[in-house]
C-alpha cells in the first residue's frame, strides 16, 4: 500500500481547537463533533471563550473532548487578560465547579509572563497538576519554566518558530511539547518542509497536530486541514507519523482525560 492511502488510515489527536461563544451561536455541538467525527479526529483538545462552550462539547462528546479551561470570558479578553485581576477569580471558579488538563490556550509574551495574573495561571495549574497551553514567544515560555521548573507546557503554534529555534527549547525543557496548528511552514500545502523533517525525526514524541478555530468559519477547514496534515505525515515513517497524528497526544493528554471520567 503507498503511503498516501496508509495516511488515510492515521486517526487524529488534534491539540488545538476553540469553540467560543459567537462559534455556538452558530454551529450546535451536534454539528461540531460530526465534524470531527468526519475528519477522523479521535480526541481533541478543546478551549472556549467562554468556557460554557468547552463544557457543552464535553457533554455531547466526552469521548472525543478534552477540556482546556481558557481564562477569556469573551474574545475580547485576549488583549487585556494579562492585567485583569478578575480574571483569576473566573479561573479559580471554573477549576472548583469543573475539572480540565490544562489552562489555555492564552497569549503572553514576554515579561508580561511575570505579572500577577499570568504568574497565578502557572499557581493553578501546578497545584491542579494540569497542563498550560500558551501562545507566546521563547521569553515567556523560559519564564513560566523558571516560575514552575515542573510545569509541563503545550507550546501553541511552535512559537510560529524557526525548526532551529523550536529544537533549542525542546532540547532544554524536557517538559515542553508543540503543537503546529495555524502555520504552515512546515508543510506548506501538504507537502513536509525539508527543514522541518530532521526535527520531526530527531525528536517525535514532542510534537502534536492542531487546527485552530478562533471563529466559526475555520471550523469548516477542519476536515481540509486533516487531510494536508495526513499528507504530509505519509513522507515520515510511520512510527513517527503515528506519534505526531495521535500517539503523542493520547499519552500526554490521556492519564488526565482518563481521570475525568
Amino acid at each position: 500500500m503507498p503511503p498516501a492511502a496508509r495516511s488515510a488510515e492515521l486517526p487524529l489527536f488534534d491539540a488545538h481547537l476553540h469553540y467560543s461563544h459567537d462559534t455556538r451561536d452558530v454551529l450546535p455541538p451536534k454539528t461540531a463533533i460530526d465534524i470531527l467525527r468526519k475528519a477522523g479526529v479521535r480526541q481533541a483538545l478543546i478551549s472556549s471563550s467562554n468556557d460554557d462552550g468547552t463544557q457543552a462539547l464535553y457533554s455531547e462528546a466526552p469521548d472525543i473532548v478534552i477540556p482546556e479551561l481558557r481564562p477569556y470570558r469573551v474574545r475580547g479578553d485576549i488583549s487585556t487578560w494579562v492585567r485583569d485581576d478578575s480574571v483569576i477569580a473566573y479561573v479559580e471558579g471554573r477549576l472548583k465547579r469543573y475539572r480540565y488538563v490544562a489552562i489555555g490556550e492564552f497569549h503572553v509574551f514576554g515579561a508580561d509572563a511575570d505579572l500577577p495574573v499570568p504568574r497565578r495561571m502557572v499557581q493553578l495549574a501546578r497545584q491542579h497538576r494540569i497542563f498550560i497551553h500558551i501562545h507566546s514567544d521563547m521569553d515567556a515560555v523560559e519564564r513560566v519554566f523558571r516560575q514552575d521548573p515542573g510545569a509541563r507546557v503545550l507550546w501553541a503554534h511552535a512559537g510560529f518558530d524557526s525548526p532551529a529555534r523550536v529544537r533549542e527549547m525542546l532540547l532544554k525543557h524536557q517538559n515542553l511539547w508543540c503543537d503546529l496548528a495555524w502555520r504552515t511552514d512546515h508543510a506548506p500545502e501538504g507537502r513536509l518542509n525539508p527543514e522541518w523533517r530532521p526535527l520531526f525525526l530527531e525528536l517525535p514524541d514532542r510534537f502534536m497536530v492542531g487546527t485552530d478555530t478562533p471563529s466559526p468559519q475555520r471550523w469548516y477547514f477542519v476536515e481540509e486541514h486533516a487531510r494536508l496534515a495526513r499528507m504530509w505525515l505519509s513522507e515520515l515513517p510511520r512510527d513517527v507519523a503515528e506519534r505526531i497524528a495521535y500517539r503523542n497526544g493520547e499519552a500526554v493528554f490521556g492519564p488526565l482525560a482518563a481521570s475525568l471520567k
